[in-house]
């Protein structure tokens, strides 16, 4: 069995999410994206703001958590199945491992905000501007609970992988080697999307201790909205 069949299951779940033919609500998708984004880097700022941690927040926010690139890194994953034969003979068993980790939480994190997407548009006129009121009412109806605390322990596993596949010198060393693969073929981004988890680690003692303590406060969060918290995105 190919190495890389994950990658295959992922995208075709990706395939069969609703926001690729409905251009509104691909609008509110990203519309709650952005909201997410914002409520991440206003709970954690001062965590995020820690200088080793700049790069590790960066990387959460605009990789981990879907958004509009994403489609474009879904087609060179596509492309990418094409050339499976030599692929696993260029990349590395464990960047491979690791890699569809990271894919698979960003198809979460998509397939998760296309609900609460859904949600709204089911209760509020589409241009609504999203406030922290209206994201609590939406979540508590919506009752994610359960996918969202799946979301972390993913997170959480990540995390671990991250520490014990990535730190290598050997591995980072073999990765480097197939960036000039990368270019050629056109899969720079699919590239760059590794390549930032591995800038984004440099700087930390360890990565799943970083992810540990975002994680902790994001179930707090939860926990708050699910108990009718009146403030539950202030922690």
């Amino acid at each position: 069995m190919s190495k890389l069949a994950a990658f295959d299951d992922l995208l075709q779940q990706y395939k069969t999410f609703n926001y690729h033919d409905n251009p509104v609500l691909a609008q509110r998708l990203q519309d709650v994206q952005t909201w997410l984004k914002e409520r991440m880097k206003d709970t954690h700022h001062d965590f995020f703001n820690l200088p080793e941690h700049k790069l590790m927040s960066e990387y959460f926010l605009n990789r981990l958590y879907g958004g509009p690139e994403f489609d474009a890194l879904a087609a060179q994953i596509e492309r990418l199945l094409k050339y499976a034969h030599k692929a696993e003979k260029v990349l590395p068993e464990n960047a491979i491992k690791t890699g569809t980790k990271s894919v698979s939480l960003a198809v979460l994190a998509t397939q998760l905000d296309e609900q609460v997407a859904m949600q709204l548009l089911e209760d509020y006129p589409a241009n609504t501007v999203l406030t922290d009121e209206i994201m609590r009412l939406t979540l508590i109806k919506l009752d994610q609970v359960e996918a969202r605390y799946q979301q972390l322990a993913l997170l959480d596993d990540l995390g671990a992988a991250l520490d014990k596949y990535m730190r290598s010198f050997m591995m980072f060393t073999a990765f480097k080697m197939c960036k000039g693969i990368a270019q050629k073929y056109h899969f720079e981004l699919m590239y760059d999307f590794i390549q930032d988890g591995f800038s984004a680690m440099k700087p930390l003692k360890s990565a799943e201790n970083f992810i540990k303590t975002f994680t902790e406060k994001e179930r707090q969060i939860i926990e708050n909205v699910h108990s009718g918290h009146p403030n539950p995105f202030r922690v």
